[in-house]
């Protein structure tokens, strides 16, 4: 297999890599769900939402440390995909498989 050829099925597998990620979302939760978050593959946040119960004006820190853990939660999510998605893209290139 020449290297031209090697080059553009890498280009091809790592385009379809980023619109597969463009279109993934993810869903992590925190506090037994009352804080979840929806972020892309993209690592973009697209949605939040938070319980009122756990809004309490005298304890800010508690839903700052919620949102915070769900937030990393799925960064985590779209990393382990990520990941699962490379692992497999060796197996399409002689070699690497």
């Amino acid at each position: 297999m020449n290297i031209q050829k090697l080059m553009k099925q890498a280009q091809q597998m790592q385009e379809r890599v980023q619109r597969e990620m463009g279109e993934l979302v993810v869903e992590a939760s925190a506090g037994g769900g009352m804080v979840t978050v929806r972020m892309s593959g993209h690592k973009q946040l697209v949605g939040v939402a938070i319980d009122p119960e756990v809004v309490d004006p005298a304890d800010p820190v508690l839903l700052a440390d919620l949102v915070l853990a769900a937030v990393n939660e799925a960064g985590r999510k779209v990393d382990e995909t990520l990941q699962s998605k490379l692992g497999g893209l060796g197996g399409g290139l002689p070699g690497l498989g």
